[in-house]
């Protein structure tokens, strides 16, 4: 039992903390959030005051005939009618904007904080999780930051102001419906742990289904031609029933939850309607006091019932907010104290003693150990070796997409930690063997390499990459789009852009992973020569598991999952019979 309190308490808190948290939101809108929450509060005292005026009418205008107070009573009631329509209109429109704003805001700072992210988050976290959290959460965030408030406030002067006033008319009838106030507040309370566990499964599994779905799509291709289109869709299928579960869960609950408590506000009405009807027969009210306490109990159990359905709304905006937090509380990429602007590099870089492990799930694999080399300014040195010795990775460690375990990196003398990661990623270009195109034109993806440059900058670096002529051969030339990830262009087309994106950079040292594998034989020959006068003049690293792209670098190391096993030229390492020599003649002993 007391751990049962403990956890419902923690709940608690959870719940204050976020909406402490979420308050501040509403800072830079809060003249309209203001005004939003004035028109409900009119909405309601305007839902009052009807009753009012119809008991006044059945019980004094009418039976004495008052014509002049009867019309001057239904013009007030038609002026108030109109008045709610701007009213309401307001709410709907502007109330609406409140809550777009701060989605907009909120979605705003959850991409600036994910495009900080490191990696390793996007190595655990699926593409369609992290859309799930961009749209469907901040959408129901939205949702509850305009009706929250808004049908809170409502709900709650309607209900005091609609107590209040039936005191007024008969204490034991008000007394009545109050004692009945309570069991909706158990019901509540009860159901309340019931709606948060469906709802947080609901968020997982949409969550899974949208990176079902973007998996599938971006992969369509890859099904196709393996004809894997039934195992895909059965992969979906089992995602959406999961979905269809869970929604089903959640719609029990509600379902319970909504008809019961339907039940208990329409047996307020009855109450009201039996136990009044006895008050009107033994003559203790009078017949529009009857008729206004029946529609007060209509004012007073209608926002309730709003409470009831808000309540749903409030834990989905909760929820989505909760898993807003969490990746908002997740630390970014940052640099470290003191770090400064590195500024123009030579490129002169020294591995010292670096270790470094991949951290899945808590647990650690040590892809390298101890890992000593130097590489000298505007030198080439070649990768090689068999899958998992970490080529790729100690790649991605020189420009900090992950952090080092052990050791140091150094460029120029300095510690690349010691340098701000803008400033040192600004001093290095990256060429890989899987180009990614952003959905644009060819000039839009070409100019990642410097968003300042002008048209001739870009043209220049298109002719250097070898697909200046092939550009002006398209109708609309460097305003081509080239559709989601470049999905309109060959492979070896692909990767000329890239490597116009890299001349347009200029970068003292050039990474280049993998970069003419996946193409074939010919168009590998006729990009190799643009990324040879790429590397002219720069610090150049190259992984590759064709050994003839790396026969003339001015160093070749064959990394193992062991380490260093061999390292030299060309000449050198055919000339001591080892690792390289075997794969480099299995590689040409058809030729």
């Amino acid at each position: 039992m007391p751990l049962m309190k403990n956890s419902l308490q923690g709940k608690e808190n959870l719940q204050k903390g976020l909406i402490k948290r979420f308050i501040p939101y509403y800072r830079p809108h809060l003249k309209l959030f203001i005004t939003d929450i004035f028109c409900a509060a009119l909405i309601s005292v305007f839902n009052l005051v009807y009753p009012y005026i119809s008991g006044q009418i059945i019980d004094n205008y009418v039976p004495n005939r008052l014509l002049n107070l009867l019309i001057g009573a239904a013009c007030a009631l038609l002026g108030f009618y109109i008045i709610k329509i701007a009213l309401n209109y307001f709410l709907q429109y502007w109330g609406h904007m409140v809550g777009v704003r701060i989605q907009k805001t909120l979605r705003s700072e959850l991409f600036e904080h994910i495009e900080k992210m490191p990696l390793s988050f996007f190595d655990e976290n699926k593409t369609g999780v992290i859309m799930s959290r961009l749209t469907n959460d901040l959408f129901e965030i939205s949702e509850l930051a305009h009706h929250g408030p808004e049908d809170v406030l409502l709900s709650v002067v309607t209900i005091i102001g609609a107590v209040a006033i039936m005191f007024t008319y008969n204490v034991w009838l008000a007394l009545i419906l109050l004692c009945l106030v309570p069991l909706v507040l158990v019901y509540t309370i009860f159901m309340r742990k019931r709606f948060r566990a469906v709802y947080s499964e609901m968020r997982v599994v949409q969550g899974e289904i949208n990176s079902d779905v973007e998996s599938a799509v971006s992969g369509i291709r890859v099904a196709r031609a393996y004809t894997a289109e039934a195992h895909e869709r059965e992969k979906f299928e089992r995602g959406n029933e999961a979905f269809a579960v869970s929604k089903s869960k959640q719609y029990k609950v509600m379902g319970q939850y909504f008809s019961s408590m339907r039940f208990l506000l329409d047996f307020m009405n009855f109450a009201v309607i039996l136990v009044g009807g006895i008050f009107f027969f033994n003559g203790k009210i009078d017949a529009g006091v009857y008729s206004a306490f029946i529609m007060y109990v209509t004012a007073f159990s209608t926002p309730i019932w709003t409470l009831t359905q808000i309540y749903e709304q409030i834990q989905q905006g909760l929820t989505g907010f909760d898993r807003f937090c969490k990746i908002m509380d997740m630390p970014t990429e940052s640099n470290d104290e003191n770090a400064a602007d590195c500024g123009r590099l030579k490129g002169d870089i020294e591995f010292k003693d670096v270790s470094f492990s991949y951290k899945n799930d808590g647990q650690e694999s040590r892809v390298i150990s101890h890992f000593n080399c130097a590489i000298g300014a505007g030198k080439t040195v070649a990768l090689v070796g068999p899958s998992g010795a970490g080529k790729t990775t100690l790649c991605h460690l020189i420009p900090r997409f992950y952090e080092i375990d052990e050791g140091a990196i150094l460029i120029d003398g300095g510690d690349i930690r010691s340098y701000t990661r803008k400033s040192l990623r600004e001093n290095i270009g990256i060429v890989q063997q899987d180009v990614f195109l952003f959905n644009g034109t060819i000039k839009e993806n070409i100019a990642y390499g410097d968003f300042t440059a002008d048209d001739d900058k870009i043209i220049e670096a298109a002719k250097r990459a070898n697909i200046h002529d092939y550009i002006m051969s398209l109708p609309d030339g460097y305003d081509t789009s080239v559709g989601e990830r470049g999905v309109k262009l060959s492979g070896g087309q692909k990767q000329r852009i890239s490597i116009a994106r890299a001349f347009l950079k200029n970068p003292p040292v050039l990474i280049l992973d993998e970069a003419t594998s996946a193409l074939d034989n010919a168009t590998e020959m006729a990009i190799q020569e643009a990324l040879n006068n790429l590397s002219e003049g720069r610090t150049t690293i190259v992984v590759a598991h064709r050994l003839s792209t790396v026969k003339n670098a001015d160093e070749i190391i064959v990394l193992t999952p062991e380490g260093i096993a061999e390292r030299g030229t060309h000449e050198q390492l055919m000339a001591l019979n080892g690792i390289y020599k075997g794969l480099y003649e299995y590689q040409f002993k058809n030729l």
